[in-house]
């Protein structure tokens, strides 16, 4: 694994444990094996490093996500997938996303510039304008039908980890969490 791999994993990890302003970058260096000096060749800050994780995250979740829920017949089931692939992604990877729970209710946030923001949202925000067109969905405004489906997924992760459920129950959880959802949108 090469060293600035390594530096985000430690990274993650510290971060999601100590928080952003409880971790130092010497014990981030220290978790990784590397120099502390190591860690300012990849990364001129911490702020830069926390930023840097946070996109490296949101990137493989994206493409997670979108990768397991490809080729849909229909709508509603291309937006099923997408949410019960964004759900099975949280709890494989909780320290994930417990980091960008952490990462999204923090200042660091603003660090994103909003184009960024917009192009890692697009595909998701003009599939919501697809399905506002073809009258399958409810004509509300995009973003605010995005924060609903993406609470509705912070919150029903926080409600499977939070519950030691077996993989059939998270799956009956997840999947009816979905059906009412899809009856708020619709």
């Amino acid at each position: 694994m090469d060293k600035r791999q390594l530096l985000l994993d430690a990274a993650l990890k510290l971060f999601v444990e100590y928080g952003f302003h409880g971790t130092p970058t010497s014990l981030i260096a220290k978790e990784a094996g590397v120099a502390n000096g190591t860690l300012f060749h990849y990364f001129k800050t911490k702020d830069e490093l926390i930023v840097a994780l946070y996109v490296d995250i949101k990137s493989r979740m994206g493409k997670y996500v979108f990768e397991n829920a490809k080729g849909q017949p229909t709508f509603k089931e291309t937006v099923k997938e997408q949410y019960l692939a964004s759900l099975y992604w949280a709890l494989d990877n909780q320290l994930q996303f417990r980091f960008t729970e952490q990462f999204k209710n923090s200042p660091y946030l603003a660090r994103i510039a909003p184009q960024e923001i917009e192009a890692s949202l697009k595909p998701f925000h003009d599939m919501l304008h697809k399905g506002i067109k073809d009258k399958i969905i409810k004509p509300h405004p995009v973003d605010m039908l995005f924060t609903l489906i993406s609470n509705q997924t912070f919150g029903i992760n926080q409600y499977l980890i939070s519950n030691n459920f077996s993989k059939a129950k998270q799956h009956q959880v997840i999947t009816d969490s979905f059906e009412m959802l899809w009856a708020m949108i619709t």
